[in-house]
């Protein structure tokens, strides 16, 4: 059996699957293609109505996207998701094969397991990035994966081009070279943004869509 690291596909999987480097286009980024559904599906949270539309790219491995999840992100649910104002949609963006392999097991899943899983995997990142291929296992576990389940997902090359596929066309179409990184309502914000940070960006929107174009002051 092949060795479970960063440098080599897993298990065998995904022969010939690169993920690709592109660059960001000279022209502006194309919001309606921003907000097309991914081909795998989009993977969301909160209302369709909701006012503001945040979409994350972020990776399973990254430390950063990690410390959002654990700090930011339960309060943004709270506060934002859980109440209607915001709608968040989650897109992978796999920066090696570890992360890839999360996230397969991640769409494996049942779409209710979805997200509980990935707040999972990113609450025992550090642990679960000590031994890959255990700790990943013992998280799909949970998810209700037996072995051969778990082993069968992370061959399935259907799902690792479609992941694959999510990063890239953020990569070459909307300039995403790092995460986390946000697109709300389409402006597009880097880094693991704190609450008070997501909530200064937030609120000027739902005050906007509430009320209408903020009036800038005219010359006095």
């Amino acid at each position: 059996m092949m060795t479970f690291n960063r440098r080599k596909l897993l298990f065998g999987m995904v022969s010939g699957l690169a993920l690709v480097a592109g660059q960001m286009p000279a022209w502006a980024i194309d919001l309606e293609k921003l907000n097309e559904p991914s081909e795998i599906g989009e993977m969301e949270l909160g209302s369709p109505d909701a006012k503001v539309t945040i979409i994350e790219y972020a990776s399973a491995s990254c430390p950063h996207c990690a410390r959002f999840h654990k700090e930011t992100f339960p309060l943004l649910k709270r506060d934002y998701i859980d109440t209607g104002k915001v709608r968040l949609v989650f897109r992978e963006f796999p920066h090696n094969d570890v992360a890839l392999a999360a996230f397969m097991l991640a769409r494996c899943a049942p779409p209710d397991k979805y997200f509980p899983l990935i707040e999972a995997i990113f609450a025992t990142q550090e642990s679960w990035l000590k031994e890959p291929k255990t700790g990943l296992f013992r998280l799909a576990r949970f998810a209700g994966f037996s072995p051969a389940a778990f082993d069968a997902c992370l061959k399935n090359n259907v799902i690792a081009r479609d992941v694959l596929a999510v990063k890239n066309k953020a990569t070459t179409e909307f300039g995403v070279h790092g995460v986390p990184a946000f697109f709300i309502n389409g402006k597009l914000f880097t880094g693991a943004l704190s609450i008070d940070k997501m909530k200064s960006i937030i609120d000027p929107l739902l005050a906007e869509a509430a009320t209408g174009p903020l009036q800038t002051p005219g010359p006095q």
